[in-house]
């Protein structure tokens, strides 16, 4: 009797909120690819400020909205019942990962937006960086706030147990977002910032700070 009460009560709101993730995942894709294009026909101070709010606003109400509106109903425990998902094996390991990689995911995201307030004259998403940051944790990777958001939500499926929200930030969120730091942001920030960009870039690793770690092996050696 409960089975037949979860597919009627559930799965139809669900379907529409899977639905509103994937178009939101899909509506960033294809705005990222059209601010690429433009900052690449007009790289000027002016321009690359007002495609950067567009961006960010295409990522609040794309990528940001839809899993806020998930979280709430059906909730992150819910989707892989729902949609005849199973969960994820050795949900007390990977628990433990999962809150390893949530309170890293939380370091990065609070510090990064420390420095970038006190360095940057910025703030997250909301006001435009004035100046270069360098220091803190932006000697380690450009993009460590990206990197804090990643690791929290790998963090929050693995505490979840949850196939999808797992398969979810692995296959489409993570690699959607990338995309655009890649395909727009840099050039975006290029145009901003010009050569103490340029210098920055060629000297900091994108969003994993493999590329660091080896350099510093190197110096100790």
């Amino acid at each position: 009797m409960g089975s037949p009460l979860i597919l009627s009560h559930g799965v139809e709101p669900l379907m529409e909120i899977v639905f509103l993730q994937v178009i939101g995942a899909l509506g960033f894709w294809v705005g990222t690819i059209f601010l690429g294009r433009r900052i690449r026909r007009n790289a000027t101070k002016d321009a690359a400020q007002k495609l950067s709010r567009i961006s960010h606003a295409l990522f609040w109400v794309g990528l940001v909205l839809p899993e806020c509106i998930g979280t709430i109903s059906p909730g992150l425990t819910h989707f892989d019942k729902l949609l005849g998902f199973p969960p994820l094996p050795f949900h007390g390991p990977l628990e433990t990962v999962g809150w390893l990689a949530l309170a890293a995911g939380i370091y990065y995201l609070v510090v990064s937006n420390f420095a970038l307030k006190t360095f940057g004259a910025g703030f997250a998403a909301f006001k435009l960086t004035r100046h270069v940051v360098h220091v803190s944790v932006y000697e380690q990777v450009r993009n460590p706030m990206s990197l804090g958001t990643y690791l929290s939500y790998i963090g929050i499926s693995l505490i979840a147990g949850s196939t999808y929200l797992l398969l979810g930030t692995l296959l489409v969120v993570i690699p959607v977002h990338a995309f655009n730091l890649w395909y727009f942001e840099e050039h975006e920030l290029r145009a901003r910032h010009g050569v103490s960009y340029e210098t920055y870039q060629a000297r900091v690793p994108f969003i994993l700070p493999w590329r660091k770690c080896q350099s510093l092996r190197k110096q100790g050696s």
